[in-house]
Order: structure tokens, then sequence, then C-alpha cells
């Protein structure tokens, strides 16, 4: 049995996880402040999954940031976390030393639980995109996670697909997150909307655009909205492009999709796949799968008990 924990800017989630991926025992406690009430809230949470089950053989912990798996040390964290930057994620759980503990980033979590337990278990090479209100990347490399030089391989959402596009969180432009994320189909949705398109989004959302959400454009594009549609083409056809440009660096087994964009189903993977199928199977000479993850767990638990579980290199 292994310790599976998600740390989140809005909530920790912790849980024990069985060798079948399964969610034994749980626990959901708001993320504290401040560190000062982080970490007794933490251990007190750690502590009580323990005194109901029993000691873990490992723990893995996902976390936003850069983090250095060797260490666990966050050595960069924006946002409500900041003031877990330069700690070690194995002395906040604050268990016995012989109990190992793996930490890294959201996405690379998420391909650890598909390694383990989903669409990339045997699979030597495989990329996974999870899309969300950004756009976050891994890459599985001849049987070991892609890191880099400095730790931030697999940033896929920071691909430039415009170099004249807007500015992104990070500072460059025209990144793929600016033009295909939940906040960039919001925005496009949002300015149809102001300008008074003729749309149900404009007809929903007059009096508050800001509620205009990725799943509610999704949907109006299902049932033919002409405005939602054009927006939800748009966004797809850059994500395929950009998409099809990493097959012929990666030249990948399968294509995983995660995040809660990804929740649109056939909607998106399917036009998907004709865009990057289009663009890459005349020197591929094959069509690469592009498939929903297939560990459909939303708190995070599992893919960090993956984490422990995934083949470790040197």
């Amino acid at each position: 049995m292994v310790l599976g924990i998600d740390i989140g800017g809005n909530q920790i989630r912790a849980g024990m996880v069985d060798p079948e991926g399964a969610i034994l025992a749980s626990r959901t406690i708001p993320t504290p402040a401040d560190l000062d009430t982080f970490l007794p809230s933490l251990q007190d949470a750690i502590r009580w999954l323990v005194e109901s089950t029993e000691l873990p053989s490992g723990v893995g912990v996902g976390c936003k940031g850069m983090i250095d798996p060797d260490t666990t040390r966050i050595e960069t964290l924006r946002g409500p976390l900041h003031f877990l930057q330069g700690l070690r994620i194995v002395d906040l759980v604050g268990l016995p030393l012989e109990v190992p503990v793996f930490a890294d980033n959201d996405a690379r979590v998420a391909l650890a639980g598909e390694m383990v337990w989903g669409a990339a278990r045997g699979r030597e090479n495989v990329l996974m995109l999870t899309l969300g209100n950004g756009v976050g990347g891994a890459a599985l490399v001849n049987g070991r996670v892609l890191r880099g030089h400095s730790g931030v391989a697999g940033n896929m959402g920071h691909l430039t697909v415009n170099p004249h596009g807007a500015i992104c969180s990070c500072g460059n432009r025209g990144c793929l997150e600016t033009v295909f994320s939940a906040r960039a189909i919001e925005a496009d949705a949002r300015a149809a909307v102001h300008r008074g398109c003729d749309s149900v989004l404009t007809q929903l959302f007059r009096q508050q655009p800001q509620l205009a959400s990725c799943r509610t454009v999704f949907q109006a594009a299902r049932e033919g909205d002409e405005v939602a549609l054009a927006i939800v083409s748009s966004a797809i056809y850059k994500l395929g492009a950009a998409l099809a440009g990493l097959l012929h660096i990666f030249d990948p087994e399968i294509v995983i999709l995660g995040g809660h964009v990804a929740d649109a189903g056939t909607d998106l993977l399917v036009p998907l796949q004709d865009e990057v199928w289009n663009r890459s199977r005349g020197l591929l000479g094959r069509d690469v799968p592009i498939v929903e993850q297939q560990v459909a767990d939303k708190s995070g638990i599992i893919g960090a008990a993956g984490l422990v579980m995934a083949p470790h290199g040197d």
C-alpha cells in the first residue's frame, strides 16, 4: 500500500492506494495559507490515514511548481503556496526515514499514474498533455521520464505557436496555452458576448460574460451554435498543429490527454485526431493514437501514488 498526496492551491488530498490503483482511505483538507498551519494540518491528515490503515511502503506527492525529484526540494512555486518554495517535501510529510518519498509536478504525476495503471502501461515512448486552465505536459522517452538539464522539460503549453501572439503568463508571446486552454477558450467566448454576436452564448451570458465556461462553449458547439463551433474549431486547429510538430520531435507510441478540457471527449478527440493525423502521417507513416487518460481520478491521489510504483531510472 502506498500513500498518494496532491497539494493544491485550494485543497490537499491524500489517500492510501492499493496495488490495483484503488483508493482504500482518503482525507481532504483545505490548503492552509501559511507554513505554520500547513505542516500540522498535512501531518495530522497523514497520521489519520496511517492509523486507519497501515504505514505505507512509499509516498508520492504531486505539487505545482518546479520540483527536484532527487531531493524533493520545491525549487520554484508561485501563487498561494509560495511559502513552500525552498523546502523539501520529504520533510513536510514527516514519516519515518525508511519510507521513501517521491515528488514531482502535476503533469508528470498524471503520466506516472498512466504508466502504472493507464494508457501508458508497458509503453516506452509517450506524450501526455494536461489540458486545463493552462497546458501541462510530460514525456516518456525510451522508458524514462524526460526532465532536461534544469528540470523544465515537457512544458508543452509554452511551445510558441504564434511569434506575434498574446503575451503568456511565462513572459513569452504566442504560447500554445494562449490559444488552446480553458482560459483561452473562455476569453474568446466572452469577447464574442461583448461584441453581441448572434449566439446562445450571448443569450446566456449577456449580463455576466465572465460566467461563460469552457464546458459551456463545447456544449454549445455540440448543439450547433456557429459562434461556439468557430471558437472550438479554431482552438483545436491550433492544438492540432502544435501536437503534430511534437509528434515529429518525439515519435511517441501514443498521446494521452488529461485535464478537465479533455472531458469534452469525442468533441475534442475526433477533430483533433483528424487534424494531427493529416499533418503528421506523411513523415511518420502512421496515425499515432490520441486517447483520454484512463486513470480517471480527479483528486490526483492515484497519480501521486503512481510516482512510487513507476519505474525509476538512475
